[in-house]
């Protein structure tokens, strides 16, 4: 049993419906909260994913995040910075962004299954948005025509800038979604 299960009953298509848009809505608010780093800012939106993942579980986490790229796609300012469209995704971001479904479909796979596996999961999820969020600006964004000062970096120049300065932030986040979501499992328990 999800989180969401233990608090909303069980799933309909109305429940799963509002699910989607108010976990959307939490991405989009928690990517406002933003600390300046360049070329990739650092936001809570990696903790929001995972507590999504987490307390909707695989299928209905990793529909939430589409559901949040499809808004950011379709002009409304839900990323980073309020940040939008098409020329946004294509940016700096664009591999996190992707991986960000990976990521609550991942934690989702541990959703309502203790706090250990979901911790893992935690873990697991963040780490996993380093494969596509560093492979982006490596060489796939110039595969795909993009031309911008981060695109084709060396590879020590792309850990230095995409991923070092933000490790030890994912981990504290993955260990405060695993908290999180347990803690309401075990309010919903009672």
């Amino acid at each position: 049993m999800t989180l969401t299960q233990a608090a909303f009953g069980a799933d309909t298509f109305t429940k799963k419906t509002l699910l989607v848009l108010g976990g959307s809505l939490f991405i989009a608010l928690a990517a406002q909260v933003s600390v300046p780093f360049f070329p990739v800012p650092m936001t809570l939106q990696t903790l929001a994913i995972l507590i999504v993942g987490l307390s909707f579980g695989a299928r209905l986490g990793a529909v939430t995040v589409l559901a949040y790229l499809a808004e950011g796609a379709a002009g409304l300012p839900v990323f980073a910075n309020m940040g939008a469209g098409l020329p946004y995704m294509m940016g700096p971001t664009a591999g996190f962004l992707l991986g960000f479904v990976a990521m609550a479909y991942v934690a989702g796979l541990a959703a309502g299954r203790g706090m250990v596996a979901m911790l893992v999961a935690a873990f697991v999820a963040a780490a996993l948005i380093y494969l596509p969020g560093l492979a982006w600006p490596l060489g796939v964004a110039q595969a795909t025509g993009v031309e911008a000062g981060w695109a084709g970096l060396s590879f020590d120049k792309v850990l230095g800038a995409f991923a070092t300065p933000f490790l030890l932030g994912d981990a504290v986040k993955a260990v405060l979604a695993a908290l999180a979501v347990a803690g309401g499992m075990k309010f919903f328990a009672k």
